[in-house]
């Protein structure tokens, strides 16, 4: 396999062949064709030629196909190669006694694998089979001076799959149809929420006060201005401020950016959609998102039952339901409302002799959260809403009409991880939110990094009044983990966070 950028150098096989690809683009420019085109003829796409290759190859319809080389094979006079494009890959065929012998020999001595032509002709099928384009004319488009990984194992080493992803794209053809999954899923997830009246909307990444969630977050500094900003941690404040501006239903898809761990459910930054509907009824709206999510699943992979490792995912809706209480009872037995105190909790998990690492919670409800995650989240595979998490954990949420010690919250949980975090009522009074503000506040100066922070901007804008109001964010790197059978958000992300190569000093 040829080896790839290695702590920033290359291998003498890579560097050998470089040179060698540099003589064959000098061949060509003295051969009178450009090494790099600006432009191609093509006509039709290969996917295309495909699809109307029976008509168009008993047409004699002459057609011109561009894409990437992936292999050439000489037979004496005949010279075949396979080309590629994002919709297909199909056989091209240069015949010596039907071409001009310096087109062929020129297309045999200065082709390679990777490089980018364009090849017109006619299309036929071979005696073996093969749909095949024969070429009467060529030309190249992007002479690539670096090869593709070779052609039987491709690339598999994973963190080289990470860092050139471009690479990974070409040599592995699962890798380019689970990001067309993604990019299917996002559509339909605007398709679906602009149908239902939504409108989508901008707020900004670059924030004096990073706000709506429980995160640590990236601090850059403003030269001008000389303030230090923040990369977002969410969008939900700004997007509930629209909704008191007189914005019935909005919703934005945008990258977020936590500064925290790297695991298989976690990356620095990541895709989120927030949404916010107002004057809808809890029932109404769970029942929405249950549809949407449903809708957009159906849309990416054309089904609702999905295999991920040993399990089979069933995304058909409706959802298993049960409370946040109620999910660690059942997972282990300890039933929160007793524990009202961290050391006591502590104290009961011990006892049930449960591995749960309280190190650095600060507060009862960083305590539930992990006890939560470590008992109950991760005992749970199929789709589930947790509803009505501790106050605690929910600065944002109203509490549950039921019990003013819960909020009004529902989250989806998948194979172990959250994926839908949902507010089925918002917290729309002013005064509340302070209080609640001033809670995070002192967790903060007892040392918490995740707590939120007082935003004086969004109590005022509470302060003008926002109508109830039922909200929701979603994880796309991770829905799309689930859907298309990866457990790592690493492989639904084009270019995920990874450590430098080189260990020299970042300046």
């Amino acid at each position: 396999m040829t080896q790839f950028a290695v702590n920033g150098t290359l291998d003498e096989t890579m560097a050998d062949e470089s040179i060698v690809r540099r003589e064959k683009k000098d061949a060509l420019e003295r051969a009178g064709m450009a090494p790099y085109a600006l432009a191609t003829e093509r006509t039709n796409s290969i996917g295309e030629a495909l699809d109307h290759f029976d008509a168009w190859s008993a047409d004699a319809k002459h057609v011109t196909l561009s894409g990437r080389i992936l292999t050439t094979r000489l037979h004496g006079g005949l010279l075949f190669a396979d080309i590629m494009d994002d919709s297909g890959k199909i056989q091209i065929l240069l015949k010596l006694d039907e071409i001009d012998e310096q087109v062929f020999n020129l297309f045999r001595d200065a082709v390679d694998p990777a490089d980018v032509v364009q090849a017109t002709g006619t299309l036929f099928t071979t005696k073996r089979g093969e749909k095949t384009l024969q070429v009467t004319q060529w030309k190249m488009l992007t002479k690539a001076l670096l090869p593709l990984p070779e052609k039987f194992h491709g690339l598999q080493d994973v963190e080289t799959r990470y860092r050139e992803r471009e690479m990974d794209l070409l040599a592995n053809p699962e890798v380019m149809h689970r990001f067309h999954v993604r990019s299917k899923l996002v559509s339909a997830l605007r398709r679906f929420l602009d149908e239902h009246g939504f409108m989508e909307v901008e707020t900004p990444i670059l924030q004096s006060i990073p706000g709506g969630a429980n995160a640590r977050p990236f601090v850059t500094h403003h030269n001008a201005l000389d303030i230090d900003l923040y990369l977002r941690i969410a969008t939900e404040l700004h997007l509930k401020r629209l909704v008191v501006g007189g914005i019935e239903k909005v919703y934005e898809i945008g990258r977020l950016f936590r500064n925290e761990g790297i695991d298989y459910a976690h990356n620095p930054e990541f895709t989120s959609m927030e949404m916010y509907w107002a004057y809808v009824g809890k029932e109404e709206y769970i029942s929405f998102l249950e549809e949407m999510t449903s809708y957009a699943i159906n849309a990416a992979v054309g089904e609702l039952s999905l295999p991920l490792g040993e399990e089979v995912i069933q995304f058909a809706s409706p959802w298993p339901r049960m409370t946040f209480r109620e999910s660690i009872i059942q997972a282990c037995g300890i039933d929160i409302d007793e524990y009202l105190d961290p050391k006591a909790l502590v104290a009961a998990s011990e006892k049930k002799g449960l591995a749960v690492d309280y190190t650095g919670c600060i507060g009862i409800g960083e305590h539930y959260d992990q006890l939560f995650k470590k008992t109950a989240r991760a005992a749970l595979v199929q789709p589930t809403w947790i509803f009505d998490y501790p106050i605690e954990l929910k600065p944002l949420a109203n509490a549950s009409p039921d019990d003013p010690t819960k909020s009004a919250s529902a989250q989806l949980v998948i194979m172990g991880a959250e994926v839908i975090n949902a507010y089925y009522h918002e917290l729309t009074d002013p005064t509340e939110q302070r209080r609640r503000f001033m809670e995070q506040q002192s967790l903060r100066e007892q040392g918490s990094e995740d707590a939120q922070r007082l935003d004086e901007s969004f109590l005022t804008s509470l302060e003008h009044g926002m109508p109830p109001t039922a909200g929701m964010g979603v994880g796309i790197d991770r829905l799309c983990a689930f859907i298309t059978g990866m457990h790592t958000i690493k492989e639904t992300i084009l270019f995920p966070t990874l450590r430098p190569e080189t260990n020299e000093p970042q300046v």
